[in-house]
């Protein structure tokens, strides 16, 4: 492994704590096989399309469990470089600017810079996958009505990070050599969200 990778992959680098599945759930089975068709160097157009005989929800949580621990990694390695000095908007280029809202303190969209955007929503992505309610762990437990608009959001959000990332801080990914591990991880999302039509077509311009 490339020390560049190394970096990526560094622990302490990580933004926030790993969510991890259960060794021994349903979940933990996905897991693994999603990370066995990866590793496996499958097309991602394949890797992605749901295994026979299992559940679309069970396999979208899992991979909404992965993308952001991934998209955690990767803004981890440049989140020294994403200041309030450098990135004082939260945007994708001249022509997206990402404005924050939530249901408690900023209720109407709202303009910040990019390390307090990404704060705030790794936080609440947090909490939508910890919530038993929105993504039950035990098996036989239904999904909520709401999971896949919950879903789309997350996804829509995660997908901000990569626009930031690739269009302010991609010079730092290619300095450290990370840019193959990066372009991997983009494109299976894209192709995930392209397959399971998890974010708006409109949404994906800015890539």
């Amino acid at each position: 492994m490339s020390h560049a990778l190394k970096q990526v992959f560094n622990k302490d680098k990580t933004f926030r704590p790993k969510r991890k599945f259960e060794p021994g759930t349903q979940r933990f089975e996905l897991h693994k096989k999603a990370q066995a068709s990866l590793n496996a160097g499958l097309d991602l157009k394949l890797a992605v399309q749901l295994p026979p005989g299992e559940e679309q929800n069970d396999w979208v949580a899992v991979h909404v469990v992965d993308f952001f621990n991934r998209i955690n990694l990767i803004y981890g390695t440049i989140s020294d470089y994403c200041s309030e000095r450098s990135c004082p908007v939260m945007s994708g280029g001249p022509k997206y600017e990402y404005r924050w809202q939530d249901e408690h303190k900023y209720r109407k969209p709202t303009a910040l810079s990019a390390p307090q955007y990404m704060n705030l929503l790794m936080d609440w992505i947090e909490v939508q996958i910890n919530n038993e309610d929105i993504f039950p762990t035990n098996v036989g437990t239904p999904f909520p009505k709401n999971f896949l608009p919950v879903v789309k959001k997350i996804l829509s959000r995660l997908f901000r990070v990569f626009v930031h990332v690739y269009i302010h801080h991609f010079d730092r990914i290619t300095q450290m050599g990370s840019e193959a591990h990066v372009n991997t991880c983009y494109k299976h999302f894209y192709y995930f969200v392209k397959e399971f039509n998890l974010i708006d077509t409109k949404e994906l311009e800015p890539l």
